[in-house]
């Protein structure tokens, strides 16, 4: 029987192991930057915010935003160089990280109003910094010249 990962004891000893003398700092808000929803979501504009890539990338590899279409979805996103349980999961079913195909479906339903023609990429990056003053702000961007009203992050 598979045991939990216990991600966070395991990212702790990691960095401490690589001679960081302050303990690895998970991002945290004293105050929640949501807004709550002005409109039902039937009328909404969705945008999906994933944490995989577009291209099997290396550990070594820059990371930036990226996009693409959710109207003809890529048949597979990547995210090996990525640190999650591999033996527990994989990504050969991308409906099972990738919601695209269930989002149309609701949409279909009346449930959602739409979802966004592009999907967004956000670099997994381990700078918070670089993910709140660079990456966010041009995601941000991106859903606002597609429209988008509400997003949906669906991180590995």
């Amino acid at each position: 029987m598979n045991s939990p990962v216990r991600y966070m004891e395991r990212s702790r000893e990691y960095y401490a192991a690589q001679g960081f003398e302050k303990a690895y700092t998970w991002a945290h808000f004293d105050s929640v930057p949501f807004t709550e929803l002005s409109q039902p979501v039937s009328s909404l504009r969705l945008g999906l915010i994933t944490t995989a890539a577009t291209y099997a990338r290396t550990s070594t590899d820059p990371r930036a935003v990226d996009s693409g279409s959710t109207v003809e979805p890529p048949e597979r996103l990547y995210a090996n160089d990525l640190s999650w349980d591999k033996n527990a999961t994989h990504l050969d079913d991308l409906g099972s990280y990738f919601p695209v195909e269930h989002l149309k479906q609701a949409v279909a339903a009346g449930r959602l109003g739409s979802v966004s023609e592009r999907f967004y990429c956000a670099p997994t990056s381990y700078s918070q910094r670089e993910t709140i003053e660079e990456d966010s702000p041009k995601i941000l961007e991106m859903c606002r010249e597609d429209g988008v009203d509400v997003a949906l992050l669906v991180p590995l």
